[in-house]
């Protein structure tokens, strides 16, 4: 029903990320769609975000974000009833889970050792080139090096074909980011999870994991917008107990 990241992180620290199944949508949002903004009945996906939350057992709702492939990310000091603009959130507060939605785009998912802080970030090729992922680690009170990594399911690097101003977005920022493009034609194949890795490792953080999935190739477990167009939304989720 849901995958349970495989990682080191504190016994406090909590995560899942969902997949399609569960849930009371149809069509072809069928399944667990947790995005009220892809045409699915608000209603539904009123009721698939409370059955998640009662299932995990959450005492607050997530904290829902209007994602826009910027690299806003949002402190949480307290629950919202509304949707807040940003596309990664960040909290020391327990029982306040920070949570992305994705269906092709990666979620990552970043706790401290101490377990005393945890943040929730959408890496879309957008936000990765302009350094979401290291606007999410500078929230945190402590260096790169106490900080941990988990990469949840993405669009994996035998499906993600980029134009060539991709690539050369990535590379003005490192050129390092050639190893993470494959020539496919006249057009080129983009790993987004060794992406992640790299501009993880430029602000210290070293100890990354998963990374494996590939929302696209597999229909049954996911959604995916390159593979589907219309489609739902997964839901990656992380919070302090």
């Amino acid at each position: 029903m849901w995958i349970v990241p495989d990682w080191p992180a504190p016994a406090n620290v909590k995560a899942i990320a969902t997949t399609r199944k569960g849930g009371g949508s149809a069509g072809p949002y069928q399944g667990l769609n947790l995005g009220n903004h892809v045409g699915d009945q608000p209603e539904v996906v009123r009721q698939n975000r409370l059955w998640l939350q009662q299932q995990l057992g959450l005492p607050e709702a997530p904290v829902w974000l209007n994602q826009t492939h910027s690299t806003e990310v949002v402190s949480l000091e307290q629950p919202q009833s509304t949707a807040i603009d940003a596309d990664g959130s960040y909290t020391a507060q327990s029982r306040l889970p920070c949570v992305v939605m994705t269906a092709d785009c990666l979620p990552v998912i970043l706790c401290d050792r101490q377990g005393k802080q945890v943040a929730a970030v959408h890496a879309g090729w957008r936000g990765l080139v302009d350094g979401i992922i290291e606007q999410a680690v500078a929230k945190f009170t402590v260096p790169g090096s106490e900080i941990m990594a988990w990469l949840g399911p993405a669009i994996g690097p035998q499906a993600f074909e980029v134009g060539g101003e991709v690539r050369d977005q990535f590379l003005a920022h490192d050129p390092a980011a050639a190893e993470a493009f494959l020539p496919n034609g006249e057009k080129w194949l983009a790993d987004l999870y060794l992406l992640a890795r790299q501009r993880l490792a430029r602000v210290a953080v070293d100890d990354v994991f998963g990374g494996h999935a590939c929302t696209y190739s597999d229909a049954e477990q996911f959604y995916s917008y390159r593979r589907d167009g219309v489609t739902g939304r997964q839901a990656t989720l992380i919070w302090l107990e």
